[in-house]
């Protein structure tokens, strides 16, 4: 099945779907049905078995789903049943932030290193990271065989800084700066605006008074 044909939407729910599961199989629980992981989320049953379909049959009518195999399933349609590798452009507070996030890891992304290019930054250390310049792209992209770039750097910097990665072969780039990227169309972008999402949740507030 082609991924284009994958609503992002319900990609979204297999993330906190798988995230729910784990929480499950921490509690030592076996087995769930469609009906606890819709209450567990906050989406209807329905909507669980219309995601999960996409993707083939889970689970036994009148039993469930195990819960250990489900989230299997979902690590691997998901691709986090191998690590990624990531690098971080921008040493600001964010950027540092992130390289210290120990819940990437846990999904199995490795933040592999972080560049800038102040002075002031390049040379300290964050974690078991040490900031390096920003001219070793290539060569942390290359010898690291990154695939994924989070950019955090400031919005009149972030187009270069989104260049240089896919010219070093990033294909994939999570972009945190408040500007609208281009990439050529086999390079995955995704946009993370902390205000728009603030935004959305003020329209929330206003819709439900």
């Amino acid at each position: 099945m082609k991924a284009f044909k994958i609503p992002e939407a319900t990609v979204q729910r297999l993330s906190i779907y798988s995230r729910f599961l784990h929480q499950l199989m921490d509690e030592g629980e076996d087995t769930v049905s469609s009906g606890q992981i819709a209450c567990g989320v906050g989406v209807s049953s329905a909507q669980v078995r219309k995601d999960l379909a996409y993707f083939g049959e889970f689970g036994t009518r009148g039993v469930g789903y195990k819960v250990d195999e489900l989230y299997g399933y979902l690590m691997e349609i998901l691709g986090l049943d191998h690590e990624w590798n990531v690098i971080i452009v921008g040493a600001g507070k964010l950027g540092s932030a992130l390289a210290l996030y120990q819940g990437f890891r846990e999904r199995g992304f490795v933040v592999k290193a972080i560049l800038d290019v102040a002075d002031n930054k390049i040379g300290t250390k964050l974690g078991q990271l040490q900031v390096e310049s920003l001219a070793e792209l290539k060569n942390k992209v290359r010898d690291n065989d990154v695939h994924v770039g989070v950019v955090t750097v400031p919005a009149a910097e972030a187009q270069k800084v989104t260049d240089e990665m896919v010219e070093a072969g990033v294909k994939a780039i999570l972009n945190f700066s408040p500007r609208v990227l281009k990439v050529p169309n086999e390079v995955v972008l995704r946009n993370v605006d902390l205000s728009v999402n603030l935004e959305v949740l003020s329209f929330n507030l206003v819709q439900n008074k």
